[in-house]
């Protein structure tokens, strides 16, 4: 099972120590959804970035700390390119650096739990989970939870 994953950041902050934690993290996460020949972009940028993407894309013009867009979610119009080889393109997860800092302080745990917590969060929304229900809200939740934690990365 494999999972690509393209890593875009923005901000310069992002150690490469870091990168290697959630590429481990989601390829973990990918073995546990049965995910195999897939890829996804993980983009870090700063606030203003998140919000203009927040505004245009949900009509909230404010900062929020991760946005995710699935790819396998078919607009009007569009085509289906199948092909046996291709990989899954997921789709694109990005994240607030800033709000993964102010997070991470506010909930008492390391930057680096805040910024798999939100990675997780984004690739299991690309997967089809939402949290619009109390009960989906109870199964995302509770995967992200057991993820990672298998990962390692608690509170």
């Amino acid at each position: 099972m494999t999972l690509a994953v393209d890593f875009i950041d923005e901000t310069g902050s992002i150690t490469e120590e870091q990168e290697t934690k959630i590429h481990g993290l989601l390829k973990l996460a990918s073995q546990m959804e049965e995910v195999s020949n897939a890829e996804l972009s993980l983009t870090f940028v700063d606030n203003d970035a998140i919000q203009d993407i927040n505004r245009e894309y949900r009509g909230k013009d404010k900062p929020t700390d991760v946005i995710s867009f699935a790819m396998e979610e078919m607009g009007e119009g569009e085509l289906e390119i199948v092909g046996e080889d291709l990989p899954r393109a997921l789709g694109d997860i990005i994240i607030s650096v800033p709000k993964a800092e102010e997070q991470a302080e506010d909930y008492g745990h390391s930057f680096m739990r805040e910024l798999g917590f939100l990675a997780v969060h984004g690739f299991l929304h690309l997967l089809g989970y939402d949290h619009e229900t109390e009960e989906e809200e109870k199964e995302m939740f509770t995967r992200q939870t057991e993820i990672l934690e298998r990962y390692g990365l608690t509170r």
